[in-house]
């Protein structure tokens, strides 16, 4: 598992366009309607963005890697990851599962779904095995207090009351991922009104689902000059 996570970790960036193109996949509808779909598919994924902005805003985690490979800097037990040891993930896989639940198809949410639970599995273990190398007794105790999927709810009110909330950081490190999944999701809805053929009866919510993807697009060309001009920097 780690030999295959290490392999998954060169290719992760790929990995949200992948997801992208499984919600093209036809097949059983989990709802009458796209729209509803969509509307359940953007809770959950905005539920996995919160996650992952209350992650970055606490405490960054440098874990990027170094020429593609697992790495960090050092052991991040603060903020967030005092409650879950991987955060970050747990808001990606939410944000994929909003994803593929607002494609509207079983085939999807049953191929992605799966598929990327055993990819995070496989980067996290391999992840787990490069910290534990690194920081010995120190990971383990981490691990034996903070579990590794599931949210550990107690003490959060203390952390989050405690911790500064860096908005910049956030703003200049996550501004392309909320870009990324609201429009996948309304070209998600607006690929379903297609294959129906019923993209002329339903031109209200083509208009509002359009409007919605210029709305974003704008944002991230807002949020990119302002990174690059360093307008807002990360603090």
């Amino acid at each position: 598992m780690v030999a295959i996570g290490n392999f998954l970790f060169h290719f992760r960036n790929a990995l949200f366009p992948v997801a992208f193109l499984l919600v093209l996949l036809p097949g059983p509808v989990l709802f009458s309607d796209p729209l509803y779909a969509a509307l359940v598919g953007f809770v959950v994924a905005l539920a996995g963005q919160f996650v992952r902005a209350s992650t970055i805003g606490l405490r960054y985690i440098i874990r990027g890697g170094k020429n593609r490979r697992v790495y960090a800097e050092d052991l991040v037990t603060e903020g967030i990851y005092s409650h879950s040891r991987n955060p970050m993930y747990v808001g990606n896989l939410l944000i994929l599962g909003g994803v593929a639940i607002a494609s509207n198809s079983w085939i999807c949410v049953g191929i992605a779904v799966p598929l990327f639970l055993f990819i995070y599995c496989a980067i996290v273990a391999a992840e787990e095995a490069y910290l534990r190398g690194k920081f010995g007794q120190a990971f383990d105790a981490y691990v034996r207090d903070v579990p590794r999927w599931l949210l550990r709810f107690r003490g959060l009110g203390t952390t989050l009351a405690e911790s500064e909330f860096h908005w910049r950081r956030v703003l200049v490190k996550e501004y392309g991922t909320p870009t990324g999944w609201v429009i996948g999701i309304c070209a998600s809805v607006l690929w379903d009104f297609w294959w129906d053929d019923v993209l002329d009866d339903r031109q209200g919510a083509v208009q509002g689902l359009i409007a919605a993807m210029i709305v974003v697009a704008v944002f991230w060309c807002v949020a990119r000059f302002m990174k690059k001009s360093r307008t807002i920097v990360a603090d």
